[in-house]
């Protein structure tokens, strides 16, 4: 086991800082599991010129042994006093308890989940104590280059597809519909109540293992998200808008409210399971499911409420348990991410990795925590000891003016596939003109056996050109398979001029077989061609 030490202090600013250790505490929180961050994650961190210290057994409860730390790169701390004392960042999931703050130096950075919000007398502990402080939570998630960083999203997709695990191991059938010998079993009904990333989660989740799945949610943009994950959305009899800022649902007006409610009873009657993700930031859960809707569900149904943490979206929710009551089960677990350790762990971790990504910049081991970065400015809670959350408001760039509509150009000469108008009167005469001259010298000087094949040639040349010409260029590939029969005529007459003749003096000139060869070769270059670009288009459709 390697033992930690505090990092040695430099006098003189022409030296070069040394690189910073990275400390990762055991979770002490009651039943939490997660640890903040794993060992593939842990080489990534060194090589990007960190020290890594984790404490004693901070994997053991996620399946990550200390043993994989140390072949990471890390270093192990016999205790969690040693890990604090000796290093100049911590990374936690769980926001720190008192015990955890009196461990913390001055200049010391924490990086986790801290919810300024609901924790202000925490603040103020980390502030008397002059260090740093990056609330994960507070990530401005409306930001693109943020997401990378979003562990809130994370922990949100690994909670609901645990949902749907506790769900089906409460619910006492199938998810999927079976017909079987000893007869037929009809699929679990499941209504999610909100689809924001938890939601969809469980969405898919749901409708992967066969249920039939419905979700609401207030934002009608997510519909088209439901309808992709196979789920159905059901839609409030109530017209109101219900986005709100950084991907959350805004407070609703009474009478959406109330619309809800006898939405939310109906689903309620109908449905086998229930799972609620409803969370406003900064307020209690809101209560979507009542005591009268739980007892008018069937027997043996189940809600499993993801936000009992803050309260719960069901007045019957216990947090922490899973109670039964008027034969509905309601599981309102707050542990749910820790559930799943290992995989909410180097989610976790990873997100925090790329948060050191862009605080170290320069890939030295030493992080700079930038305030005139907006990512960087929303996650600092306490910069050295003074408190700047909330941070500003995101300054959004102004929309450009619309540039003013052009005047119509129109349209000149007949664009290939589009309706072109009508050809003026002059030009429409010399073009007949022509013509009537060509075919009444045809009439008068060509054989009478050349005149008949002649109305033929004139009849194809008129059909191909409104077939083809009048088409969209976009399905002209389509066509090939109906130019590639009739290039197959076309071939089969050149063959007929130019094949041998038991009559001697019937055999076309010399002209007449050059021509017809000239037709076989070029019919079968626009054939196979035909078929080539075909093929190549339909193995652009094939998986």
């Amino acid at each position: 086991m390697t033992t930690v030490h505090p990092s040695d202090n430099v006098s003189g600013s022409s030296v070069a800082p040394q690189p910073q250790r990275i400390g990762v505490p055991r979770e002490i929180f009651p039943g939490e599991k997660r640890v903040a961050t794993v060992p593939d994650v842990v080489t990534k961190l060194t090589k990007l010129g960190f020290a890594v210290v984790v404490e004693q057994g901070a994997g053991d409860l996620a399946d990550l042994s200390d043993q994989a730390y140390e072949q990471a790169g890390a270093s192990i701390a016999p205790n969690a006093a040693a890990l604090w004392r000796g290093s100049d960042i911590v990374f936690k999931v769980r926001a720190p308890t008192a015990e955890e703050v009196d461990l913390m130096h001055e200049g010391q950075t924490l990086i986790g989940f801290l919810w300024p919000a609901q924790n202000p007398d925490l603040m103020q502990q980390l502030a008397a104590k002059k260090v740093t402080a990056l609330s994960i939570d507070a990530l401005p998630r409306t930001l693109s280059r943020a997401q990378k960083m979003d562990a809130l999203t994370s922990m949100a997709g690994v909670s609901g597809y645990r949902a749907v695990v506790e769900a089906a191991g409460a619910f006492g059938r199938f998810f999927n519909g079976q017909i079987t010998a000893a007869g037929k079993v009809p699929p679990a009904k499941v209504f999610i109540a909100g689809a924001g990333v938890a939601g969809l989660a469980a969405i898919g989740a749901a409708a992967s293992l066969g249920a039939i799945v419905r979700a609401n949610d207030t934002r009608a943009e997510v519909a088209d998200q439901v309808v992709s994950l196979g789920g159905e959305f059901v839609k409030v009899n109530y017209e109101e808008e219900g986005s709100g800022g950084g991907g959350y649902a805004k407070v609703m007006s009474e009478g959406f409210q109330a619309a809800q409610r006898e939405m939310y009873a109906q689903q309620a009657k109908e449905c086998d399971i229930i799972i609620t993700t409803a969370l406003i930031p900064g307020k209690p859960a809101p209560k979507l499911i009542t005591a009268e809707m739980v007892r008018n569900m069937k027997p043996g149904s189940v809600i499993v409420d993801m936000a009992a943490e803050q309260g719960g979206n069901c007045e019957l929710t216990e947090p922490g348990k899973a109670v039964v009551k008027h034969g509905v089960t309601i599981v309102g677990y707050t542990d749910l991410a820790s559930r799943m350790a290992r995989q909410s762990s180097t989610l976790y971790g990873t997100n925090l990795f790329r948060l050191t990504e862009e605080l170290c910049k320069t890939k030295d081991g030493v992080i700079n925590v930038n305030m005139e970065d907006d990512a960087i400015r929303g996650l600092t809670v306490i910069k050295e000891g003074a408190i700047t959350w909330p941070a500003p408001p995101l300054v959004v760039a102004p929309k450009p003016a619309p540039k003013p509509s052009a005047a119509p150009v129109a349209k000149k000469g007949h664009g290939h596939g589009e309706a072109s108008g009508p050809m003026p009167a002059g030009q429409l005469a010399i073009v007949a003109g022509i013509t009537a001259v060509l075919f009444v010298l045809v009439g008068a000087y060509a054989p009478a056996a050349f005149l008949s094949h002649f109305t033929v040639f004139v009849l194809a040349c008129f059909v191909g050109y409104m077939v083809v010409w009048n088409v969209k260029p976009a399905l002209h590939t389509p066509l090939m398979s109906v130019t590639n029969a009739i290039s197959s005529i076309i071939a089969i007459g050149a063959l007929v001029q130019i094949s041998p003749m038991a009559n001697a003096a019937a055999r076309p000139n010399t002209l007449i077989i050059v021509l017809a060869s000239l037709a076989l070769v070029l019919t079968a270059i626009n054939m196979f061609g035909g078929f080539a670009v075909t093929q190549r288009m339909l193995a652009m459709f094939r998986k």
